[in-house]
């Protein structure tokens, strides 16, 4: 007899919970925050991720550069 388990992970998540409840607060008056600050929870991430990606990347550039850099200068 052969079981198989499978495990899959499924919900809103925390950032879609609070975009749900600050759309819900917005539309009932209770918070008169501009919209895009209600949608906050769901872009606020993606630009902390994609600024990690620029700098992680600028970081690497950076150093390929110096290292080619220091590759030339000791050939010489």
């Amino acid at each position: 007899m052969k079981v198989t388990s499978s495990s899959s992970s499924s919900g809103i998540g925390f950032s879609g919970l609070l975009t749900i409840v600050f759309i819900t607060l917005k539309l009932l008056n209770y918070i008169t925050w501009e919209w895009k600050w209600v949608l906050a929870p769901l872009w606020v991430p993606i630009v902390v991720i994609l600024t990690i990606l620029v700098l992680v990347a600028i970081i690497s550039l950076i150093t390929m550069t110096y290292k080619d850099y220091k590759g030339k200068k000791r050939k010489r």
